[in-house]
């Protein structure tokens, strides 16, 4: 059987988990990518969420993410850059890899909110 150890160790291997200050650094650069908190939106209500995030989460991000399904999300798109946060890092890189595998080619694990707060980056309310 596979465990969810298992899972994120192969998610791992495929997303970038970059460190939380090259990440606030990525934020306030133009480099035209789009945050996205994948926690659900009671998480986000309780704790707030990077300043400008996209909210979608992660058990949505099939649909929000395929073109063909009538949930698409417009700012979703294959070649685009995409920057993924969520509690601790683990939905984020689950969340990355099914990106990847449906295409997405430029996605980054930036890891959980607390780590966000904790170094200064910028959040706000949900």
């Amino acid at each position: 059987m596979k465990t969810a150890k298992d899972y994120l160790a192969e998610a791992n291997e495929v997303i970038t988990r970059m460190p939380t200050a090259d990440a606030i650094k990525a934020h306030g650069s133009d480099d035209g990518g789009i945050w996205i908190d994948v926690r659900d939106s009671g998480d986000i209500a309780k704790t707030g969420t990077i300043k400008g995030a996209k909210r979608v989460p992660r058990g949505f991000m099939e649909f929000a993410a395929d073109p063909a399904s009538p949930y698409h999300k417009d700012f979703l798109k294959p070649d685009g850059k995409y920057y993924l946060v969520c509690g601790a890092g683990g939905q984020a890189a689950l969340a990355g890899k099914t990106l990847k595998e449906m295409g997405y080619t430029d996605v980054t694990n930036v890891g959980g909110v607390p780590d966000w707060k904790e170094a200064g980056g910028p959040t706000e309310e949900a």
